[in-house]
């Protein structure tokens, strides 16, 4: 179906955007896999290019513009050229991260951190989950004590993506003791004392995201350093993870479309019994489904991105958006791949990259429990 919400400099963007995906990110996406980490090279590019912090202002090295549009294309090109491992480190930097800093510092640490953001200098992570607590964020335990002008942090976190990378990693810190007016936000850099961080995760997939654990011992971090209010930490978090959920929706849906067009392509040409595999009714009508789910998810979550530039998009709706984009992900991944009968159950097929990328898609940015009970408790329920 014909996508109406983008404008001319929406797709001249795209345009651009693509260039940089294809000589920056494609060519060196192999040996990041296998380095299990992505080179700095990833952001310096991108920011020299003007594709990091697109809604920071002009005077920071921004491109100045809020609207949400210009990362719904990053986020599917990066998805449609089959690196979206790679990409998500950049998608979490623009989409996640930045918006904390936009939203909570105050000048002084606009002037400090922003022009870094923008350059790609300066990666940024955001620290919630921890060992034990998933996505239960009123429990946390890290602690931040204030001694004179600094708050002694202790505690540890884990599935900290851009965990290895980052130099700039706001840490949700517990600052008194009620699970949810007690939570603060603090930006720990890069060589704070005391900030450690353990080895980088070795996952199912998205091999070449960084996934690190980290640990605070007497990190002593200056209250300069807080972004915004003492104890309202829940409530900032709470603020932006609609657009996080967005994020993940259009790489879901992205995603899923990728993994179509292999398969589309592979059961053209893949012989079986004397006829191609797409010839098959149970092909075709495997294929058809997808088709149909898919284009349906696009003009949902194409719905969900036009509310959201025009401020009306709710915690609701994108509970429902990233529940049921990230579910049909995995569907499509595993059809695909079955389509693909024995070879897609080999390395060197993408459709096998492809399948173990996808899988954490249901889990991380709350869980698709997590999101079915919001969407329930706002029907009454």
């Amino acid at each position: 179906m014909e996508r109406t919400h983008f404008t001319e400099d929406h797709q001249l963007f795209r345009e651009a955007f693509r260039q940089y995906v294809a000589t920056e990110v494609v060519p060196n996406n192999p040996a990041w896999e296998a380095a299990g980490i992505c080179d700095r090279s990833l952001f310096t590019a991108a920011g020299a290019s003007g594709f990091l912090g697109t809604q920071i202002p002009e005077e920071f090295g921004g491109g100045g513009s809020d609207d949400y549009r210009f990362n719904q294309i990053m986020t599917e090109e990066f998805e449609l050229a089959g690196v979206g491992s790679a990409g998500s480190g950049v998608c979490l930097h623009n989409d996640i991260v930045i918006p904390y800093f936009l939203e909570y510092c105050n000048d002084e640490q606009k002037q400090r951190w922003l022009p870094g953001l923008c350059s790609g200098e300066l990666i940024s992570a955001i620290a919630m989950s921890e060992p034990g607590v998933g996505s239960d964020l009123g429990n946390l335990s890290t602690t931040a004590v204030q001694d004179g002008d600094e708050y002694i942090v202790n505690g540890s976190k884990t599935f900290i993506s851009n965990g290895i990378n980052g130099d700039l990693v706001v840490a949700a810190v517990r600052t008194g003791p009620d699970r949810h007016r007690g939570i603060t936000l603090l930006v720990i850099e890069r060589d704070t004392p005391g900030f450690e961080r353990g080895r980088n995760l070795d996952k199912i997939g998205r091999h070449c995201q960084d996934t690190a654990e980290l640990s605070f011992m007497d990190c002593r971090v200056p209250i300069a350093n807080r972004i915004g209010e003492e104890n309202r930490g829940f409530y900032s978090m709470m603020f932006n993870l609609p657009q996080e959920r967005l994020n993940i929706a259009v790489s879901a849906i992205s995603a899923a479309r990728y993994s179509f067009d292999l398969t589309l392509d592979y059961i053209t040409g893949r012989q079986a019994f004397g006829q191609p595999v797409g010839a098959f009714q149970n092909s075709r009508f495997a294929m058809a489904e997808m088709a149909t789910e898919i284009e349906i998810g696009q003009t949902f979550v194409d719905r969900c991105v036009l509310m959201h530039t025009q401020g009306k998009f709710t915690a609701e709706e994108a509970a429902m958006a990233k529940w049921w984009t990230t579910e049909l992900q995995k569907r499509v991944n595993d059809k695909c791949l079955q389509l693909h009968g024995g070879y897609g159950y080999m390395d060197e097929y993408e459709i096998s990259r492809a399948w173990r990328d996808g899988r954490v898609q249901t889990i991380y940015g709350g869980t698709t429990e997590i999101m079915k009970e919001i969407v329930g408790r706002s029907l009454g329920l």
